[in-house]
């Protein structure tokens, strides 16, 4: 059987994986962040992408759907091959743009289905207000104005497509 997928989009501090969390304890699902899979893979010393990811994170720039879909997949695998009830999936910040969303079908066709987005919609400055006030704990190098309006543009440009594309096939 495939696993159900969630993806799980919206701003930059919408508060997407906050509500994974609520959605996880009542639902069960397995919570993958695409931000925090990428995160900690730059933080790794003996990664191969931490600098290119930093780059492109720092920017503001969506990172490669090579490098994200692998490490997607990374954790994806085992945990299904461990345990059949953690078989379905949210996808925190995944996928950000056309590219993304091409990659997925690529590399995840037949091996996984994507059942529905949820959508946080959520006003712009108060994503900003929010991750600015995360940024004064959460050590990331992108919880400041400048990459969060780079960020923003960003989702509009990029992300909110594929909700709209989503939209159009009544799955958000």
């Amino acid at each position: 059987m495939k696993p159900p997928v969630v993806f799980i989009l919206g701003g930059p501090g919408a508060g997407k994986g906050t509500q994974c969390t609520h959605i996880i304890e009542k639902y069960g699902y397995t919570h993958l962040s695409a931000g925090e899979l990428l995160c900690d893979e730059r933080k790794d010393p003996y990664s191969r992408y931490g600098e290119l990811i930093e780059k492109y994170i720092k920017d503001g720039k969506i990172v490669p759907v090579e490098i994200t879909i692998s490490l997607l997949k990374r954790e994806m695998d085992p945990t299904m091959a461990a345990n059949a009830k953690k078989n379905k999936f949210l996808i925190d910040g995944f996928p950000r743009n056309q590219d993304n969303l091409q990659g997925w079908n690529k590399t995840m066709d037949g091996k996984a289905d994507v059942s529905f987005i949820l959508f946080f919609d959520c006003n712009n400055e108060i994503c900003i207000e929010r991750c600015l006030e995360r940024g004064k704990s959460s050590g990331r190098s992108d919880d400041n104005r400048e990459s969060l309006e780079k960020r923003i543009q960003t989702y509009l440009r990029s992300t909110k497509p594929i909700i709209d594309l989503y939209e159009e096939m009544g799955k958000v």
